[in-house]
């Protein structure tokens, strides 16, 4: 039977119910379950209880405080004693405020009072597990950082560093990995943001997939088919139902790219399901449950879109809850070497070509590069190098030149083609004939793909801009 769907349970370590009567714990456990908490251990007597969270073998205790024989008020306080991350919820049948006072100085996280309302039951268990996940990961994070070790190295095996700094984000993933909480991935383009949104879902342990989609550039109603499908004759030419992506990453992790460029409806329906755990498939009135971790990425500063109100900012306070930023290639310049020799390895084998020699002028033209494409744009470097090389060595003057290097004022030398003096560039002004704001953007778009001999990726990079966004302007702009 394949398992590569099915849903890993939640949370990590069970939910326990611990009430004498039966038909209670039944109908609590039925209604978180159907809210997706359903790692449940449910206990009618005390002793078991006690031993599992001795063991720190729970996420979250809901404690009956009216338990025969045994004094649910003393069960507290074994409890929080012996295990303080453990959030503790009271259940009673007695609304007395005394009673309430006293658990929560003894340390209970809320308190229920039966007949437990379901909306009160979800948010009291929803707010108490975010409790316990956020003391687990600040506890991880904590030992890893002190520890200065990753508990599983090889989940990072495909991102190659030295950095301290990169290394500092490989325990923070280890730390977060377990979370339901979405993740955002904040970097430049070619800075290997799916490699990191992969490394979250392997550090997670879900057992369902990972699942990719670029949602730059894409309108609504098709962000809406590839997210959540459609049933059939939902519209014209749906001849048959289709399940969407977050379908399809069940139990695992659903990629995000390029969510900065999500337009506003869209980004309603995301945060629906973000807060909700619920999604419609088009041409449905029924809402499905959603099993999947979000895990988004982009390349543009949120902060800044939601000022401009082109970012809904509670959807950028649901996303950040865990934030990945990664540095640029030319603020880890320790990891260019071993990056360059990798993809020298890696592209020889692929051309099946001997490994070619660098010579340390051109190593050394890459240490002073700032690489405005990152590791993408030394992947292509060095396996354009690889291709062209004979005898085993790199033509020196041909990689020299794919290398411009920024202009410095200090150096002497004349500035680079299409800049001023001052850096800028140069604006044609005749009379009071001003270009306009689109013709200048075209010309700043035509500049930056003469730049990067036309590679889109690299010209977005130095415009700030997404790819999508760049072709856009492409199918815009008239024959030079």
């Amino acid at each position: 039977m394949d398992t590569s769907s099915k849903a890993a349970p939640y949370p990590v370590l069970p939910l326990l119910i611990l009430d004498d009567e039966e038909h209670f714990r039944s109908a609590i456990a039925r209604q978180l379950r159907l809210a997706g908490i359903d790692n449940i251990v449910s206990v009618g007597e005390s002793e078991t209880a006690r031993q599992l969270v001795f063991q720190r073998g729970v996420s979250l205790v809901l404690l009956d405080l009216q338990l025969p024989g045994t004094s649910g008020e003393r069960l507290l306080e074994e409890f929080t004693a012996a295990a303080p991350e453990i959030p503790i919820i009271i259940v009673t049948g007695n609304s007395g405020s005394e009673t309430i006072v006293r658990c929560m100085r003894s340390g209970a996280t809320d308190y229920l009072v039966k007949p437990i309302e379901e909306a009160r039951l979800l948010t009291s268990v929803w707010n108490g597990l975010s409790i316990f996940e956020l003391k687990r990961e600040l506890t991880t994070f904590r030992d890893g950082i002190f520890g200065r070790s990753l508990g599983r190295p090889e989940i990072f095996k495909d991102i190659v560093t030295v950095d301290d700094g990169m290394l500092a984000l490989f325990r923070y993933i280890e730390a977060v990995a377990a979370s339901r909480q979405p993740v955002l991935i904040i970097g430049e383009t070619g800075t290997g943001k799916e490699l990191f949104a992969r490394a979250v879902h392997e550090a997670s342990g879900r057992s369902g997939r990972f699942v990719a989609v670029n949602v730059g550039g894409l309108d609504d109603a098709v962000f809406t088919d590839t997210l959540f499908g459609h049933r059939r004759g939902a519209y014209t030419g749906a001849e048959g139902a289709r399940a969407g992506l977050v379908s399809e990453a069940k139990g695992g992790t659903l990629f995000l790219d390029e969510i900065g460029d999500l337009e506003g409806r869209s980004q309603i329906k995301l945060l629906r399901l973000l807060q909700e755990s619920e999604y419609y498939p088009l041409g449905s009135d029924q809402p499905q449950r959603s099993e999947s971790r979000i895990v988004a990425a982009t390349t543009r500063d949120l902060k800044a879109a939601v000022a401009a109100g082109s970012f809904r900012a509670d959807l950028y306070y649901r996303l950040q809850t865990h934030p990945i930023e990664i540095p640029p290639l030319r603020r880890r310049r320790v990891d260019i070497r071993p990056l360059a020799d990798h993809f020298l390895a890696r592209s020889a084998s692929s051309l099946g070509k001997p490994e070619p020699i660098l010579s340390e002028e051109c190593r050394d033209r890459l240490r002073s590069y700032d690489f405005p494409g990152n590791v993408r744009e030394l992947e292509s470097l060095i396996h354009d190098a690889v291709a062209g090389s004979v005898d085993g060595r790199v033509d020196s003057e041909s990689f020299l030149s794919r290398i411009t290097l920024p202009y410095s004022p200090e150096a002497g030398s004349g500035p680079p083609p299409g800049l001023s003096r001052e850096g800028e560039l140069p604006i044609c002004v005749i009379g009071d004939v001003f270009p306009s704001l689109k013709e200048a953007e075209l010309a700043l778009v035509r500049l930056a793909l003469k730049r990067c001999n036309g590679n889109v990726s690299l010209a977005a990079s130095m415009l700030g801009i997404s790819r999508q966004t760049v072709y856009k302007w492409l199918a815009e702009m008239p024959p030079a």
